[in-house]
């Protein structure tokens, strides 16, 4: 289980200082497929990248199982279990899409099948991609669904995405809701999904509403699903155009 205690974040200084997190609470059970949403700027990545530590809280604590996550390391974290896949993802000269899949799934030697697996998951064609440099070569969808497959080979018990459907096509967006709905339905993992697609939230069991760097809404997709996608209570329709 997921524990967000009074999480607040600050950034820059003196009459520049901006508060981009405001005391969010938020509770994701285990095996919870929770759709974070929102207005651009809410907060909504700067919660997430909290969680995986690539921020630093300014207050708060981030509990993870029954331990206390605040100041561990990025590593410390993935040890326990958590991955995270950026909205733009890194990439990496000299290094094959391969190597990629085989650190992220721990294991020397991964099987070309099992590539193949994670690649065709996420809407590639594994013969033309597996043996690629995940370099600049590569378009911005390409490496993120890439990166998406590096997380499925990671197997974690919580999976955080940053829009993963952002710069891909039609196709690829159809077999990435698949994937994400197959991964819920036979796995025991967490997924946060941030994400403004109506589509994606459709397969959610939780939606968590994020407005002003505080959590305004939080509960089951059926009690919710309508009203956001209508814009009811939050003067503004958070879902956007796209794939």
């Amino acid at each position: 289980m997921l524990e967000i205690k009074n999480l607040k974040f600050r950034a820059g200084e003196g009459d520049r200082e901006a508060e981009i997190l405001r005391g969010v609470d938020l509770t994701v059970k285990d095996g919870t497929f929770l759709v974070l949403t929102g207005p651009n700027g809410c907060g909504k990545t700067t919660l997430a990248k909290s969680i995986m530590g690539l921020i630093k809280p300014t207050e708060g604590r981030i509990i993870y199982n029954g331990t206390d996550v605040t100041d561990m390391s990025i590593t410390e974290r993935a040890n326990l279990g958590i991955s995270y896949g950026f909205q733009q993802p890194p990439r990496f000269k000299g290094m094959k899409v391969v190597d990629l899949l085989e650190m992220a799934s721990g294991k020397r030697g991964l099987s070309r099948a099992e590539c193949c697996t994670f690649l065709n998951k996420v809407g590639l064609c594994a013969g033309e991609y597996i043996d690629r440099e995940a370099d600049s070569s590569l378009s911005g969808g390409e490496m993120k669904r890439i990166e998406i497959a590096t997380v499925l080979a990671r197997n974690t018990g919580l999976m955080i995405f940053d829009e993963p459907e952002a710069g891909i096509d039609l196709w690829s967006f159809a077999r990435l809701t698949e994937t994400f709905n197959s991964i819920h339905e036979k796995s025991d993992a967490t997924i946060i999904l941030i994400s403004h697609q109506e589509r994606i939230m459709a397969i959610a069991d939780e939606i968590a509403v994020l407005s002003d760097g505080a959590v305004v809404k939080h509960g089951r997709r059926e009690e919710l699903f309508n009203e956001i996608v209508n814009g009811i209570g939050y003067g503004c329709k958070y879902l956007e155009g796209g794939v």
